[in-house]
């Protein structure tokens, strides 16, 4: 039984949840939880087996007598987003995640929690070890490297996988059923500038824009974060037309699909301009404090003198760096016209990182509606070519459409109905699940996508709500059982 979450219900996800907890899984390095994973597998003497990727499958024959049932896939993500907030000394790499529980909720000690998807991936375990429940053909599909740009599923062998139906648990709200998601396209820009040395009589600060939020780019763009790399970019726009401010670095943001909740610039401007400079800084952090206090009451813009830096970016590239960050469109671009509060198509200005004489900015593009992510894209594009920057994109991944009819959907309402006696909400989601990916590969599969209630995901916030769980794994099994009596 785990130390710290093994009593609580259901104790067998909870279990392999906390065991999950102290396996380091970044994306791109989760070899240390694939043999975790691996291992539940072989030590029940199931079929597990391996893609040319790494993505693990792992095979649990029918109860004698369902045989003949349609065959079920689980699926989860075993990466996790690593953040930390600033000061937290952690090593996600090689330190576990150090979970404890806050009341109502399990929450990490400064990091990220992982829940995202790891809560899904220990009720898949679960159901694995269960030699009680009564079920068909099951697969449990584990993929890799889902939040760098969902690479596991997009590079998941097509053969492998026989079943019928899909179930997705990578989502974030207990009673909440989703038949659809956003596809989505990343778009990055590079300015490389000419050192120059720094201007005579200048005086070096460095700004930080801290406190923020933060949040995942797509299910919560519509909430009204703040944006730090946007913030910075503010402070030196208005600085550099008044106080003939000069950038050195400016960095911000870390992961393409957060809204960056930090960011960090040192600039050079001249010793005559000082005090106004600093006069500006202390009107202008009242001001975005004011304009962001409901959601974001930390917010705070600080400026510490410094050490001269040895160069600074040339005029001509500061002065397009600043106006592309200024004018390049961040958040909700279009609410859906079909399902009331979704967000169908948004932009978030990601990263903004400077090594050497480059700078890059990394910003990502949503929508359900394939035509308005390119159009999006060509939106963003067409600042940065403004601003004469290098353009190039990623490969982006498909949308999965919505079926109001989908068998396992009907199925999926009335166990929920029969369970809790209340109708679930059917919804689609702003953000790239790996269902888009994998009905692309596999045409035909029924899917649905569930899961417990989260919040935070993606920053140091995640916390996940204990009583909603059991009600997620109930649903779980009782689907389970249900595909296997039909």
């Amino acid at each position: 039984m785990g130390t710290i979450l093994g009593h609580l219900k259901p104790e067998s996800v909870f279990n392999h949840f906390e065991e999950i907890c102290k396996y380091p899984r970044p994306s791109k390095q989760e070899e240390k939880i694939a043999e975790y994973v691996v291992s539940v597998g072989e030590r029940n003497n199931l079929k597990t087996v391996k893609d040319d990727f790494g993505n693990i499958i792992v095979y649990k024959p029918a109860t004698p007598g369902f045989e003949n049932r349609k065959t079920v896939v689980m699926q989860g993500h075993i990466d996790m987003v690593c953040e930390k907030n600033r000061g937290v000394e952690h090593d996600f790499d090689n330190d576990p995640i150090h979970p404890y529980i806050d009341g109502e909720w399990i929450k990490a000690k400064g990091t990220t929690l992982g829940a995202d998807n790891g809560i899904g991936v220990a009720a898949a375990l679960a159901v694995l070890e269960d030699k009680t429940l009564k079920h068909g053909p099951l697969e449990f599909l584990f993929t890799l490297d889902e939040e760098t740009g969902l690479t596991g599923a997009s590079s998941l062998d097509t053969t492998l996988l026989k079943a019928d139906i899909l179930l997705n648990m990578d989502s974030e709200e207990e009673g909440s059923l989703y038949i659809g998601c956003s596809g989505g396209k990343t778009t990055m820009a590079n300015f490389t500038f000419s050192a120059e040395p720094v201007p005579a009589d200048s005086v070096a600060y460095e700004i930080k824009v801290l406190g923020l939020t933060g949040g995942h780019s797509g299910l919560e763009i519509q909430s009204g974060f703040g944006n730090a790399v946007k913030i910075i970019n503010r402070l030196i726009w208005h600085s550099t037309k008044h106080q003939t401010l000069r950038i050195a670095k400016i960095d911000g943001g870390n992961k393409h699909n957060a809204i960056p909740r930090e960011a960090f610039a040192t600039i050079t401007i001249p010793q005559s301009h000082e005090a106004d400079f600093l006069a500006y800084v202390t009107e202008f952090n009242k001001i975005v404090k004011d304009e962001n206090v409901t959601k974001d009451p930390n917010l705070s813009v600080t400026v510490e003198k410094c050490e001269l830096p040895t160069e600074v970016m040339d005029i001509k590239t500061h002065r397009n760096l600043i106006d592309a960050l200024y004018a390049i469109p961040h958040g909700v671009l279009k609410m859906s016209p079909d399902i009331e509060g979704l967000v169908e198509t948004s932009t978030n200005l990601a990263i903004i990182d400077t090594k050497g004489t480059d700078v890059q900015i990394v910003t990502s593009q949503r929508s359900s509606v394939a035509s308005e992510i390119r159009d999006s894209v060509d939106m963003v594009t067409s600042v940065f070519y403004l601003a004469q920057a290098k353009v190039t994109h990623g490969d982006g991944y498909p949308g999965w459409k919505p079926n109001i009819h989908s068998e396992i959907l009907i199925l999926f309402k009335d166990s929920y109905k029969k369970l809790f006696g209340k109708e679930p909400e059917v919804k689609a989601i702003h953000a790239g699940l790996e269902c888009g990916i994998i009905g692309e590969k596999y045409p035909g599969m029924d899917m649905i996508s569930f899961g417990p209630t989260m919040f935070g995901v993606h920053s140091p916030d995640e916390r996940l709500k204990i009583d909603t769980v059991e009600p997620f794994y109930k649903l779980l099994t009782e689907v389970l059982e249900n595909v296997a009596s039909k």
